[in-house]
């Protein structure tokens, strides 16, 4: 085994980073609310308001999941899940509330061939190549 080097797999991120602007008065609510002790910094009053609003409307989402079908959570499609649809004469509407992954060893033309359409809330991993021959059908 000498010399020989193990493959490590990347770890997908668990979570997504976005950028929001606030006024300067409310930046300064934050500041003195984490000054004073409330929150350790900025970054955890603001997932602790997204927690709280999202609690808040917990029920409007769950009759909204359950109106558009969406999926919730992870939903991950390797190549030989779509060999198997692809095999069976079918595609797929894919609706995922969370994360949907295309595995790197889908190619472009699979994907095509396979997904009828794709609708993601929140973060759609695939390739370049994929998400290029799926343009169309992402919404």
């Amino acid at each position: 085994m000498a010399g020989k080097v193990p493959q490590v797999r990347p770890k997908a991120a668990d979570s997504e980073k976005i950028t929001i602007n606030l006024g300067h008065v409310d930046l300064g609510h934050v500041d003195l609310l984490v000054q004073e002790g409330f929150y350790s910094n900025r970054t955890d009053f603001i997932r602790t308001a997204i927690r709280n609003q999202l609690a808040r409307h917990a029920d409007a989402v769950d009759q909204s999941l359950a109106r558009h079908r969406l999926e919730l959570g992870l939903r991950r499609y390797g190549r030989h899940d779509l060999e198997a649809v692809r095999a069976a004469g079918e595609t797929l509407h894919i609706q995922v509330l969370g994360l949907a992954v295309i595995a790197a060893d889908v190619p472009p033309e699979l994907a095509r061939a396979t997904i009828a359409s794709l609708h993601v809330l929140g973060t759609l991993q695939a390739s370049p190549a994929v998400k290029a021959a799926l343009a169309d059908r992402i919404r």
